[in-house]
């Protein structure tokens, strides 16, 4: 065994796994659970899943949170890629460290603050909370994770290509759609997936910003589990589970390739020289 990795560690990793993993797994196990009973197993069964389908609320709020985590993603990743980029290659400018610690405060700022600070902001310019007010505040919220992302990749990021380019004639704003931003697009979309999934996740944020009408999947769900745990809600979250689950790992892959693809450049390029 490598010595790295003693017998306490593996134990600690080991209960640290479980403590996180198991309550997931046994709420997926008794989503298909045939009884009404959460905590007796009445035999295999896709009922819960087949009731979801004629549940307007939970569908309306589905709807509700997918339309609000595609806009949110998107606004955040153009305002997100749009901050990786001044701070990548604008290293002195007055008021730089204002800058970035405004970008990255959400990284570290309790939700809490977050929620009740965009909820005052709301109602000092008389913005009746609803659907936009929700997108406005998940872009708010996901916009900085999508600077980490999209500035690790510049950060790789050969500017002999843009040099060349503008060198050759060619105006910085056609280099960047034509050279930067397609060398950065694995960057761009694992940014957008991870902000996509933040937005499907959060409650907090949500739950301060939302009104009539906008009521997102995660409220419906905590509002569900406030009168008791059903089979069906163990069938919604499952389905929230396996969307994030999906949505990580699309993520992970495209970082992946990325980093892949960026190290075989680098190993041509020394082979060629």
């Amino acid at each position: 065994m490598n010595k790295s990795l003693t017998w306490f560690n593996l134990t600690a990793l080991i209960l640290g796994f479980a403590f996180l993993y198991i309550p997931i797994l046994i709420l997926v196990i008794y989503s298909f659970n045939a009884s009404k009973l959460v905590t007796v197993w009445g035999g295999f069964s896709t009922r819960w899943y087949v009731e979801l389908i004629h549940d307007e609320a939970i569908i309306d709020a589905a709807w509700v949170t997918i339309r609000v985590g595609i806009l949110s993603a998107t606004f955040a990743t153009v305002l997100g890629t749009m901050a990786a980029l001044v701070l990548d290659r604008y290293k002195k400018f007055h008021g730089r460290a204002l800058f970035s610690g405004m970008v990255y405060a959400p990284l570290v700022m309790p939700e809490v603050i977050t929620g009740l600070s965009l909820l005052l902001l709301f109602v000092a310019v008389g913005m009746d909370r609803g659907f936009w007010t929700v997108t406005i505040a998940h872009t708010t919220l996901t916009m900085c994770f999508v600077a980490v992302v999209v500035q690790s990749r510049l950060v790789t990021l050969d500017r002999s290509l843009e040099e060349a380019a503008l060198d050759l004639g060619c105006p910085p704003f056609r280099t960047f759609f034509l050279i930067t931003l397609p060398l950065i697009m694995p960057g761009v979309v694992a940014g957008w997936m991870l902000a996509f999934t933040l937005s499907l996740d959060d409650l907090v944020i949500a739950s301060f910003s939302s009104g009539p009408g906008a009521t997102t999947l995660p409220i419906k769900i905590y509002s569900m589990v406030r009168l008791g745990v059903t089979p069906e809600i163990n069938a919604v979250s499952t389905i929230l589970i396996s969307v994030i689950a999906f949505g990580v790992i699309v993520a992970s892959v495209l970082t992946h390739r990325a980093q892949v693809e960026k190290e075989k450049a680098e190993r041509a390029v020394f082979l060629g020289g």
